[in-house]
């Protein structure tokens, strides 16, 4: 698309949907690539940007992403989500007066913002750290209390500030809410950086300061590793059905194609892990058969489609999906 022909919203949605979808693949250049044909015809195009500057510190290119930021803050300068991969981009690049100046900042912004107050209070900790961050962080949980999120920031400020007891207590209540999160280190994209992060620092903390987790029952342990393994296959299938049924009826031929690549690539991508991962026959006992059996379908429903054609393997498809992600969260 030439720079200076603007895309209309569903085309610039599209932009946003690919970018999304290849970063959760931890594809960063390639998703940064989506972004920058779109931004290069929308240059204020605010979700572009903070999506772009959230990839860039996921890529690990601080720099990058503060400049996004600032391009961001510039056509909109009380963002809220902008700021915080400010502040973010500020810290990896240790500017500590600039972030936390931006902390303070985003605090002024959402007294009543959950999201707000506790990115704030996990920015103060790691620049300023002291009572303002600590205020914030409990702040962030009185908001959101069954945001796991909230309670794994609090846990950070305290550990920072030697109150070993309420580190553990909140690293305890983020677990409970979210098993997950003794994996998520190993998580890849944008809709989880801030929590990445966050896990990440606090589990290095702890190993300073020889805090001893919360320990997690090992059944939930599975069944949140298969959980995420499952939304993340559904992601995958759902976001490839949707791509083949727009390319469809301009190209049946390029369409069945990529119907075929993507049915592979969930195989290879989900389907081996899957079989290795431990307990899943239990965890499948459990109640979670159904999503993965759904998670399952979806690709063959798109080899189907590459075979024979026609709207109702891809409607299949979409629905197999939607069911296995749908069915994934609710056994939590």
């Amino acid at each position: 698309m030439p720079s200076d022909a603007a895309p209309d919203q569903s085309a610039a949605d599209g932009y946003l949907q690919r970018a999304h979808l290849l970063a959760e693949l931890g594809r960063y250049d390639e998703g940064i690539d989506e972004l920058t044909a779109l931004i290069a015809a929308q240059p204020a195009h605010l979700e572009a940007l903070t999506m772009l500057a959230r990839m860039q510190l996921a890529a690990d290119r601080p720099a990058e992403a503060l400049a996004a930021t600032e391009t961001a803050l510039t056509a909109a300068p009380d963002t809220v989500p902008a700021l915080v991969a400010r502040g973010l981009a500020l810290l990896d690049l240790e500017r500590w007066k600039a972030a936390a100046a931006t902390a303070d900042g985003i605090l002024a912004l959402g007294p009543a913002d959950a999201y707000a107050q506790r990115s704030a209070a996990a920015i103060l900790s790691a620049s300023r750290n002291g009572q303002a961050a600590l205020d914030a962080a409990w702040r962030g949980v009185e908001l959101a209390p069954d945001e796991p999120e909230a309670h794994l920031v609090l846990g950070l400020v305290a550990v920072r500030l030697e109150l070993f007891d309420l580190a553990e207590r909140a690293y305890r209540e983020a677990l409970r809410l979210d098993p997950e999160l003794t994996g998520a280190r190993q998580d890849t994209g944008v809709v989880r950086l801030e929590r990445r992060r966050y896990a990440a620092t606090l589990e290095d903390l702890t190993e300073v300061v020889d805090l001893t987790p919360a320990r997690v029952d090992p059944a939930r342990t599975e069944d949140a590793g298969l959980r995420r393994l499952l939304l993340s296959a559904a992601g995958w299938s759902l976001g490839a059905a949707v791509l083949v049924a727009v390319l469809a009826p301009a190209s049946p031929g390029a369409s069945r194609l990529l119907a075929v690549l993507a049915a592979v690539g969930a195989g290879l991508l989900f389907g081996r892990p899957a079989a290795r991962l431990p307990g899943l026959r239990d965890a499948m006992a459990r109640g979670l058969a159904p999503a993965v059996y759904a998670a399952a379908a979806a690709p063959l429903l798109l080899a189907v489609y590459a075979l024979v054609g026609g709207p109702w393997p891809l409607v299949g498809a979409v629905t197999a999906a939607v069911l296995a992600g749908v069915t994934a969260l609710a056994r939590r």
